[in-house]
């Protein structure tokens, strides 16, 4: 299993901006896929946004044009930019790594937007 930890989750005001961390363990360019999932209260985990290891991103059309995903190759770490946050965004950030072998998560950080 990869091990991952995700950063950067807080309480923000609508149309305020945050950005987070997911720090993996191992070399992101063994990992197939890293993505970005949410989970409201009440719904269904989400695909938020994923980038595979040739750098190919995909989004969900709520987060289009408003979230980016990207990487940095160097720290093995993935990150999620968002701004335009709206409170329907409020949910818990999973990070998650799908190799051949193995599909790994990250514990979650809340995304609180609320004014």
């Amino acid at each position: 299993q990869v091990q991952l930890v995700e950063s950067g989750g807080g309480l923000v005001q609508p149309g305020g901006s945050l950005r987070l961390s997911c720090a993996a363990s191992v070399n992101i360019f063994s990992i197939y896929v890293m993505g970005w999932y949410r989970q409201a209260p009440g719904k269904e985990r989400e695909l938020v946004a994923l980038i595979t290891n040739s750098g190919t991103t995909n989004y969900a059309d709520s987060v289009k044009g408003r979230f980016t995903i990207s990487r940095d190759i160097a720290k093995n770490t993935v990150h999620l930019q968002m701004i335009g946050l709206n409170p329907e965004d409020t949910a818990v950030y999973y990070c998650n790594a799908k190799r051949s072998f193995d599909n790994s998560w990250g514990q979650g950080t809340q995304v609180t937007v609320s004014s």
